[in-house]
């Protein structure tokens, strides 16, 4: 899917209406994850942006938090430009990506536990396994044939990079919320 914002000054509004939503400080990965998750910002873009968002003033880096992380949080002047502007972004793009930072965010702090495992084949192909557990209750367990190592290791890769996407997906399609990919 191709980035939906191009212009920076869109984009750096996009960023503080996710932040403004979230209300709570979070390190850099996890901003950036909400952002480019759905596609609508691509990385170096919001890397761009991001950094232009500090330089004047509207997002503020925090001191370093317990776990020697660097935090961030929007700036009274950030809330009222996104507040401002947001208008400029579309609807379904700003309650889409909202909804999905706010899912990834829940998913995160809920404590979900990630595992992934594979079993070898006879027949040179393997048995992918990607397990979500939360407080020892299984969400998503999901056991696929896989017809290489490459298409294993690309699977474990995104499983563990991305879990709630993974999850997300699964659930899309299950539920007929995706059925386009299908039909």
């Amino acid at each position: 899917m191709q980035s939906q914002l191009r212009d920076k000054n869109d984009i750096k509004i996009f960023i503080l209406h996710l932040l403004r939503h979230i209300s709570y400080p979070l390190d850099f990965v996890s901003i950036n994850d909400i952002v480019v998750q759905d596609g609508f910002v691509g990385y170096f873009d919001f890397v761009e942006c991001f950094a232009e968002l500090l330089e004047t003033g509207n997002v503020l880096e925090l001191p370093t938090g317990e776990n020697g992380e660097e935090l961030y949080e929007i700036t009274p002047q950030g809330a009222i430009v996104a507040e401002t502007l947001d208008s400029r972004i579309l609807p379904s793009i700003r309650e889409k990506s909202l909804k999905s930072a706010l899912r990834f965010l829940s998913f995160r702090e809920r404590g979900a536990k990630v595992k992934f495992d594979f079993e070898p084949l006879p027949n040179g192909r393997f048995i992918a396994k990607c397990i979500i557990t939360e407080k020892d209750k299984e969400l998503l367990n999901v056991e696929v044939a896989v017809e290489s190592s490459t298409q294993l290791e690309r699977i474990r890769r995104n499983f563990y990079d991305k879990p709630e996407v993974v999850y997300r997906g699964i659930m899309a399609v299950l539920t007929g919320e995706v059925n386009y990919l299908i039909e």
